[in-house]
């Protein structure tokens, strides 16, 4: 690990000379925009000076490329998220967050086969955001029964009596995010206890 960075460090002197001939400065009027001293800007450039987080900060400043492109740092590593599919309730489900009581979104698969057919309401905390991705989605909603096709959004609070499933023989693919009680987007249905 030292050697990669070793490598890192000692190619930086060459490509700030090329950096500073690339924009015709000299050593001087490069030492007058960042404050650093000539001697210290010719050390870097040459190698017999190690460049420091100070010194290179105004350098990417003064030749506007980032210090990541400056230095030509090693990757810090795989920025994908790998993602498990979880199946339950007869849905599967890929989480998008990772988060322990706070929202939870997740995108869900349901085919026709995975839910029962005869609709059974339930209620709980919390209130539900749910975005139609591809299929037709059945909601029933308290005494509504919609469906949902495509682009079409549904939020209720969860206190009020709900269940989804497919609409059609085809599989739906939807985006749901669960939030806490207290928690909204944008309330469209409230439960009123009679």
């Amino acid at each position: 690990m030292a050697d990669e960075f070793d490598s890192v460090l000692t190619e930086v002197g060459p490509r700030l000379r090329e950096l500073r001939r690339r924009a015709g400065l000299t050593l001087a009027a490069l030492s007058d925009t960042t404050g650093i001293p000539l001697s210290t800007l010719s050390r870097l450039e040459s190698g017999r000076r190690k460049p420091t987080l100070e010194l290179l900060l105004p350098l990417a400043k003064a030749h506007q490329v980032p210090l990541d492109e400056l230095v030509n740092a090693p990757p810090s590593g795989d920025p994908r998220v790998h993602l498990r599919p979880i199946s339950y309730h007869g849905m599967t489900a890929v989480p998008l967050t990772n988060k322990p009581g706070g929202l939870q979104v997740q995108k869900l698969i349901m085919s026709p086969t995975d839910r029962s057919s005869i609709p059974d309401p339930r209620t709980h905390e919390g209130y539900h955001w749910i975005y139609v991705l591809n299929g037709r989605l059945r909601l029933i909603l308290g005494d509504n029964d919609l469906t949902l096709g495509p682009g079409e959004v549904a939020e209720f609070d969860t206190h009020l009596p709900h269940w989804f499933g497919t609409a059609d023989p085809q599989p739906v693919e939807f985006l749901s995010i669960m939030g806490p009680q207290g928690e909204r987007f944008h309330l469209r249905a409230r439960y009123r206890p009679q």
